[in-house]
């Protein structure tokens, strides 16, 4: 049966909604540790494991991680950039020192998950080539560049020393490059009594799709994260990006998710799209163990129904599958 994951946010926290969530065919959740700490969340998980208790279904707890996502600082408030407007880096928009470094002119930025799209146009100055409202500690990518950030910051050393007591079942190490990214979340999950922990490998840079059969020794599954990889690689290319990734992982043996957009309409709509119901099947199709939604379940106005219309989706899906098998 394949695996559908929940992201826990404002929208889905009440124990009554993750109570429905999980009758409704969910199996496991994701906390997103990008703006918080694991034990800020303490409330939270509180919450989901007497769901659990009350609804008799065990679910899965993944948390992911900060790791080498590069993101700007905090705003005073939401900046709203305009197209064709003028905005400096350091000022306006803080960021890390390292960004500052690498900013020369004729570069692009993509920002929050490639919402916005800029061009420098000095070291400090961009224009805004694609515009929106961009608030605090949104990602930031720059085309072509890679910083060399290390695979864990100190607050994800600081979760994963929590993650057994808090009951995590699995690790999402976002942003890997290589093996050696996996190698190290492998060592400080083990150093900090988490050898039971598994670890999902997000692939959502250039990087990582070029390095893919040296990770799969190194996890458990592979998260084809179409966030981010669609920012490293253009918009026409992500599907057949993606069906190559999961070629490999089938031919490997290797369980993968996929993940992002696979109803983004229900974050306002109670139905989905066709394309997005045909999307699923696609995935189901083309060997996916799990699927996951983000800001569905996360804000969105109709979680329950969004984790009943993938469950259904997915299972509909998987019985075409195998029916063609036989």
């Amino acid at each position: 049966m394949i695996r559908i994951y929940g992201t826990l946010g404002p929208a889905s926290e009440s124990k009554e909604i993750l109570k429905e969530m999980l009758r409704a065919g969910m199996t496991g959740i994701r906390l997103n540790l990008s703006h918080s700490m694991l034990a800020e969340a303490a409330a939270d998980l509180d919450a989901l494991r007497a769901a659990e208790k009350e609804t008799g279904i065990p679910s899965e707890l993944l948390i992911d991680l900060q790791g080498p996502e590069v993101r700007i600082g905090k705003l005073p408030k939401p900046l709203e950039l305009e197209i064709g407007s003028s905005v400096k880096f350091g000022e306006e928009i803080p960021v890390p020192l390292a960004v500052l470094q690498a900013l020369q002119p004729g570069q692009k930025l993509l920002l929050d998950d490639g919402k916005l799209l800029l061009e420098m146009v000095t070291e400090t100055e961009a224009k805004v080539l694609r515009g929106g409202m961009l608030a605090s500690r949104k990602s930031l990518a720059i085309e072509g560049v890679d910083l060399h950030l290390p695979a864990l910051t100190d607050e994800d050393r600081v979760n994963l020393s929590h993650a057994a007591e808090f009951g995590v079942t699995a690790v999402m190490q976002p942003f890997v490059r290589g093996a050696e990214d996996l190698v190290t979340l492998r060592k400080a999950l083990d150093d900090a009594g988490g050898s039971h922990i598994k670890i999902f490998a997000k692939v959502e840079n250039q990087s990582g799709v070029q390095h893919l059969p040296e990770l799969l020794p190194h996890c458990d599954e592979i998260i084809i994260a179409r966030g981010d990889l669609g920012n490293a690689v253009t918009l026409l290319q992500l599907p057949a990006v993606q069906k190559e990734i999961a070629a490999i992982c089938r031919r490997a043996g290797k369980p993968f998710l996929v993940v992002t957009q696979l109803l983004a309409s229900m974050e306002h709509a109670p139905i989905p799209t066709r394309a997005e119901v045909s999307d699923i099947f696609n995935a189901v199709q083309d060997g996916a163990d799990s699927l996951m939604l983000t800001g569905e379940t996360a804000v969105g106005a109709y979680p329950v129904d969004s984790i009943r219309w993938l469950r259904d989706a997915a299972d509909a899906a998987e019985d075409y599958r195998n029916e063609k098998t036989r």
